[in-house]
């Protein structure tokens, strides 16, 4: 788009990229407030493309060449904000959300659970993972009443605060009705010594 150009001149554009299926919009929210949809701001979106594979070919010769063999110099994060875009979208999530603020900061995603909870989502590349301003600036916000927020990285589980940190590929675990990862207890009162064999 060109620097000044109204939306509406694209919108049409947009939204056919969307039904067809070859696109993700992801629209800004002036509030990382449940609900979502009522701070939606139509005219400022991200649009993600519906296959990584298509927005690997889109980049320069010999790139995906590259990623294939695993150079570390490249820079993954758009892969990768695209491909938990495709995931969210996939496992329920219908309508994605960002958020960008002038004051706070710029979040890579937010959701809702189907308990009304707002959760932020970063998607990071790089070695720097634990450093997400946004995200902690946000949560500092009493009136969003933010209890988790999910950064996706290269590395291992953990959780610092009420920040959990995740490998990129465990954005498939989240479910719309359960976002919660790891919380699960087995009833074993039934067994007993005389029914295990």
């Amino acid at each position: 788009m060109n620097e000044g150009s109204r939306f509406s001149t694209y919108e049409n554009g947009f939204i056919w990229l969307k039904n067809a299926g070859s696109a993700i919009p992801v629209y800004n929210v002036k509030e990382a407030q449940f609900p979502l949809l009522l701070n939606k701001q139509r005219n400022l979106m991200k649009l993600f493309q519906n296959d990584v594979g298509l927005l690997t070919n889109q980049y320069a010769d010999g790139s995906a060449l590259s990623i294939l063999s695993g150079n570390v110099n490249i820079n993954y994060g758009a892969i990768c904000e695209n491909f938990v875009a495709q995931e969210l979208l996939s496992h329920g999530f219908g309508q994605l959300y960002y958020f960008n603020s002038k004051k706070l900061g710029e979040l890579d995603f937010l959701i809702e659970t189907g308990d009304g909870n707002v959760i932020p989502i970063e998607v990071k590349s790089g070695k720097n993972y634990e450093q997400h301003k946004a995200m902690d600036n946000v949560l500092k916000v009493r009136q969003y009443n933010i209890k988790d927020a999910y950064v996706f990285c290269n590395d291992n589980v953990a959780i610092k605060n009420n920040v959990i940190y995740l490998p990129v590929y465990m954005v498939s675990l989240l479910q719309r009705n359960r976002y919660s990862i790891g919380k699960y207890e087995i009833g074993l009162t039934g067994l007993s010594a005389k029914n295990v064999r």
